[in-house]
């Protein structure tokens, strides 16, 4: 599994993708979400982690809306990505949207092949990442850890737990005073965010995740 992490000022960072939160009046008149990068047509993002925004609200009766002749509206969706920033070889992707941040880390810029021992520049890292925890200010952190599916489910199962708890020891003692609860799970070959038929692929699915609320520091002072 090889991870992602973003490392601010590296050279070669650019916009992979970039998209604002809007509504968009299609011919079903409805927000689109963005679309998933999973080749494998499964969830890109673990149970628990989607947007909780309620869905804007759409006035079928409205003069503006011009639609055929028994047509109806679809059910209407909120756009959650912002951005997107991935490093130019992929090894490094942070996720923006109006309610979290996640940062990807792929497993070969953290860890040796087939193991959970984290290498001499994944603190430096991680700690990165610690730090845009602590501007967020946020108390509850994600860290999930994800294997292509390559050998057996069980052994990926137990191996991108091990690299979660790995990434979650460094997070804990940069963050030792921040009070934060950690949410570790390790899901192996689940939720693919590439096609896992080729290396560059699983290369994007071996990855461990860190992902938390934005703003918590500014919502509490309001």
């Amino acid at each position: 599994m090889r991870a992602m992490t973003r490392r601010t000022g590296r050279t070669g960072v650019r916009p992979a993708a970039t998209a604002i939160a809007a509504a968009v009046l299609f011919t079903s008149v409805q927000f689109t979400m963005a679309a998933s990068a999973s080749a494998d047509e499964s969830p890109s993002t673990p149970p628990g982690t989607e947007s909780t925004q309620p869905p804007p609200e759409v006035d079928g009766n409205s003069p503006g809306l011009k639609l055929r002749d028994g047509a109806t509206l679809a059910p209407a969706k909120v756009l959650p990505i912002i951005s997107v920033v991935e490093s130019e070889g992929g090894e490094e992707r942070r996720e923006d949207t109006s309610e979290s941040v996640k940062f990807a880390l792929q497993a070969e810029v953290l860890f040796g092949k087939d193991s959970s021992k984290l290498s001499g520049a994944a603190n430096a890292r991680i700690a990165e990442v610690a730090a845009e925890i602590e501007k967020q200010g946020a108390k509850k952190v994600r860290v999930f850890g994800f294997t292509d599916n390559l050998g057996s489910s069980a052994h990926g199962d137990v191996l991108s737990k091990q690299r979660a708890e790995a990434v979650h020891g460094v997070l804990e003692k940069e963050l030792a005073s921040a009070g934060i609860t950690y949410e570790i799970r390790g899901y192996g070959e689940q939720f693919p965010i590439a096609d896992n038929s080729d290396e560059e692929g699983r290369k994007k699915n071996r990855r461990v995740e860190v992902s938390f609320p934005r703003g918590e520091a500014d919502s509490s002072q309001n």
